[in-house]
């Protein structure tokens, strides 16, 4: 795995890691799990953190191969999961079950003591990186 550096001391890894230490509880643990099943299914993946501001220092996790594959977002009642051409990806597992109406985004919210079906997300991932390598524009 790539990581691209941060504007500090820290590497985007580290970075990361911070956010889901300091996220604790179960949001924590989700998204220590998704950033795991991410790792599995593309070993290449490039992880930053981005969009930082005075509310949010820290960033959002956003993971990239060739693209923007998915970002990690928490908030009070849910971890969420944008995929940058969700809406061009196949979803066979029917993971996505925010930001339907969306034409290029798609989301993936997932709520305390839910899981997510590991083998259809690591197919999600992948189907992500295809398109991003691909160099086709999505379309829908």
């Amino acid at each position: 795995m790539r990581n691209t550096d941060s504007t500090d001391s820290q590497s985007a890894a580290e970075r990361v890691d911070r956010i889901i230490a300091d996220l604790g509880g179960w949001h924590g643990e989700i998204l220590g799990r998704i950033r795991d099943l991410i790792k599995e299914a593309d070993p290449d993946v490039s992880e930053e953190c981005k969009w930082s501001k005075p509310s949010n220092p820290t960033g959002v996790p956003v993971w990239s191969h060739a693209g923007i594959i998915c970002t990690g977002e928490s908030y009070k009642s849910k971890v969420k999961l944008t995929f940058a051409k969700g809406a061009a990806l196949p979803d066979p597992g029917r993971l996505f079950n925010s930001s339907l109406e969306g034409k290029q985004r798609r989301a993936i919210d997932i709520n305390e003591g839910e899981g997510i079906d590991a083998g259809a997300f690591k197919a999600l991932i992948r189907a992500a990186v295809a398109l991003n390598t691909s160099g086709k524009t999505p379309t829908r």
